[in-house]
């Protein structure tokens, strides 16, 4: 049987770089080597293309931080692609998880694996994931929406005295330029604390700090601005944190519901790389009722999204009410030994390797 030909891409730009190193090759570690001839495709923090020269059946799981030692650069990356049947990027975060690798190998004609570009672009971006789950009738945290840009208030006036300019979105779409304080002000009156404020593009929990009043939370605007130009301010859910994983094209299939026990206050990023206090508990210990509502709310979020492929879907069960309440969609979720996606289809008797083989099948399927 001639094997089918699997560009695997990770890495990438974003913040969530070396998480993507250990995503990538734990999918390579994991692929079926008989079914497979693999390219695996590394791209470093500054995009530039690599071949990861590495035998492939040598090949074996990079932990967080771990750096890759031999490469070869790829002088036309997409030449390289060509040679492939499909691609896999597993790549976590802006220009992966974004839609912008999705879009370049839509202009080759490269089938690949997960959502498209539109589905990408709008679950990477919460604020406007928000707006689909509004329209979808789906349960969500209170928020506040706020850019930030730059601006000289002199002509020809040095870079380095560029100053934040601040700007509320209201519920209706308007903008109102506002200083920082005055934006603390209408989160205090909208929200009360605490609340969390998140860049709207990232991912594994980067940038995210909790406020407990308005001086943490000028600060956490701040500090969220140099991650993104736009942040949410969300409302603290008091809740167990759970997550359902989504497989599919159109007849789409959910998960077993999963519970995260986090080891800080909240699941931050060292929480889920580093921290070995951090435990999943897989089924969570829930009701069926409330599962099968998570279930059901994970598919309703995913097809208004317009996923296709794969995507986690993580909520909230609130403390007292047992309200569930969806946080986001991961488009192209954590693929390490430890995260939640994979674990969450081996507890259905879907093992890593043949949960892959579905991933491309779906990619074929969906060109």
């Amino acid at each position: 049987m001639q094997k089918l030909k699997l560009g695997v891409i990770f890495g990438g730009m974003s913040t969530e770089h070396d998480v993507s190193v250990t995503s990538g090759t734990s999918v390579i570690k994991n692929l079926d080597k008989e079914k497979y001839e693999i390219y695996p495709i590394y791209i470093d923090s500054d995009g530039k293309w690599y071949e990861y020269s590495k035998k492939v059946d040598k090949i074996d799981i990079l932990q967080v931080g771990e750096k890759i030692e031999e490469k070869i650069a790829i002088a036309n990356p997409i030449e390289y692609l060509q040679e492939c049947d499909v691609i896999f990027p597993v790549l976590h975060g802006l220009y992966g998880e974004d839609g912008t690798i999705q879009g370049l190998l839509e202009l080759i004609k490269k089938p690949y694996v997960g959502c498209k570009v539109l589905a990408s672009s709008i679950c990477m971006d919460k604020a406007y994931s928000k707006i689909i789950f509004e329209k979808a009738g789906i349960n969500q945290a209170k928020y506040i929406y706020v850019k930030i840009s730059k601006i000289n208030n002199k002509q020809n006036i040095d870079t380095a005295t560029l100053k934040n300019n601040y700007t509320y979105v209201d519920n209706n779409f308007n903008e109102h330029n506002s200083t920082l304080e005055e934006i603390a002000n209408i989160v205090e009156q909208e929200l009360s604390f605490p609340t969390f404020v998140k860049p709207s593009n990232s991912g594994s929990s980067v940038g995210i700090k909790k406020a407990h009043n308005k001086a943490e939370l000028m600060e956490a605007i701040k500090y969220a601005g140099k991650f993104d130009k736009k942040i949410l301010i969300e409302q603290n859910i008091k809740g167990r944190e759970v997550e359902c994983a989504v497989l599919g094209n159109d007849d789409v299939k959910a998960s077993v519901v999963g519970e995260i026990l986090p080891a800080e206050d909240f699941y931050t990023f060292d929480a889920k790389y580093k921290n070995a206090e951090s435990k999943v508990v897989i089924p969570a210990e829930i009701s069926e009722s409330i599962s099968d509502e998570i279930r059901k709310t994970a598919i309703k979020a995913y097809k208004s999204t317009d996923c296709k492929g794969l995507a986690r879907v993580d909520f909230f069960i609130e403390n007292g009410t047992n309200k569930v309440i969806i946080n986001e969609i991961n488009t192209l979720p954590g693929f390490t030994q430890i995260s939640m996606y994979p674990q969450l289809w081996q507890s259905m008797g879907i093992s890593y390797t043949k949960l892959l083989d579905k991933l491309v099948e779906l990619a074929l399927e969906n060109k």
